[in-house]
C-alpha cells in the first residue's frame, strides 16, 4: 500500500471508486491522502491544516477494511503533520461508532475532555450544500453529536 497527497489527475478515478471527496475543494493548503494498490484506491483520509491540524473524512473502501489501511493513513497524516512543524494532531468522531473509536484510541487518541458537540445546519461540500441534521432528529429522536478527541503529542517516531 502507497499513500500519497491527492492529486487532481486522480480525483476522478477516487470518486469512481466509490470514495467520496466531500472537503474538496480547499485553498487553504488541507488535502487528501489516499491509500493506493498499484492504480486502485482503497482509502482516503483529510487533513485540515488548523493549529493544531485534524484529520477528517477518514474513509476505507469495505472491501478493503480490517488490513490496516485506516492506521496507515491516520500514521501518514501525523508524518505530515510532524512535517509541518506541527506537534499534535486532532480528530472527531461521531457518537456512536465505538470501531471507530476503538481504532483512534489504540493509535494513541484520547478523549480531549470537550463537551459533546451537535453538529447541525448547513454545510458546504463539494457537491454542494448539504443539510446536517439527520431524519432521526427530526424525528425527535436522539441527536447525533460529535466527540473531540485529541492525541496529547507526537512521540517523535512516525508510524508507530
Amino acid at each position: 500500500v502507497n499513500i500519497r497527497p491527492l492529486t487532481d489527475a486522480e480525483r476522478e478515478r477516487v470518486i469512481a471508486a466509490g470514495l467520496g471527496l466531500a472537503r474538496l475543494p480547499r485553498s487553504d493548503g488541507s488535502f487528501y491522502l489516499v491509500a493506493w494498490d498499484g492504480d486502485d484506491p482503497l482509502g482516503h483520509a483529510h487533513l485540515a491544516i488548523d493549529d493544531p491540524p485534524e484529520v477528517q473524512d477518514v474513509e476505507v473502501l469495505e472491501r478493503h477494511r480490517g488490513r490496516g489501511i485506516a492506521t496507515a493513513l491516520m500514521n501518514a497524516a501525523a508524518q505530515e503533520a510532524v512535517a509541518r512543524g506541527y506537534d499534535r494532531l486532532t480528530v472527531t468522531v461521531s457518537t456512536g461508532k465505538p470501531e471507530i473509536e476503538a481504532l483512534y484510541r489504540h493509535l494513541g487518541y484520547a478523549d480531549s475532555g470537550a463537551p459533546l458537540r451537535r453538529v447541525t445546519g448547513t454545510v458546504e461540500i463539494r457537491t454542494g450544500p448539504l443539510e446536517v441534521l439527520d431524519k432521526k432528529n427530526r424525528a425527535g429522536e436522539a441527536p447525533s453529536h460529535r466527540r473531540p478527541l485529541a492525541e496529547t503529542a507526537f512521540a517523535g517516531d512516525f508510524p508507530r
